[in-house]
């Protein structure tokens, strides 16, 4: 407890999920048991997504508790537009028994700036 305090008092998070680049987001893609969370609105979803991603929008996460449905033994990528809405979503996704989650730093626009494909 005692490094626990200390590590807030330092400024560490509580959280562990992991920023990736998007080099890094599309080989991680490619593993086994993998679940892939888009949390922006419908409407961006429309216009371009990662290809098998889960439509899961932000805005829903606070009806949401997805614990107990097999997320711990999976890694989780999230993404929204710009990294922010899915670092909100990775911090809940831990609190619910999620233990690897995986945030696409930049989101999908560093995902489209790295040239890497979107199904529409």
């Amino acid at each position: 407890m005692k490094k626990l305090l200390l590590g807030l008092l330092a400024g560490a998070s509580l959280f562990a999920f992991d920023n990736v680049s998007a080099k890094e987001f599309a080989k991680l893609l490619k593993q086994k048991d993998v679940v892939v969370l888009d949390v922006r609105t419908p409407s961006e979803y429309m216009e371009g997504h990662i290809e098998g991603a889960n439509l899961v929008p932000l805005q829903l996460f606070k009806y949401l508790y997805l614990g107990g449905k097999g997320l711990a033994d999976k890694k989780v990528l999230v993404y929204c537009r710009s990294g922010n809405r899915s670092v909100t979503a990775s911090k809940a996704l831990e609190s619910w028994g999620a233990k690897r989650v995986y945030n696409l730093k930049g989101g999908i626009l560093e995902w489209k700036a790295a040239k890497l494909p979107l199904v529409k």
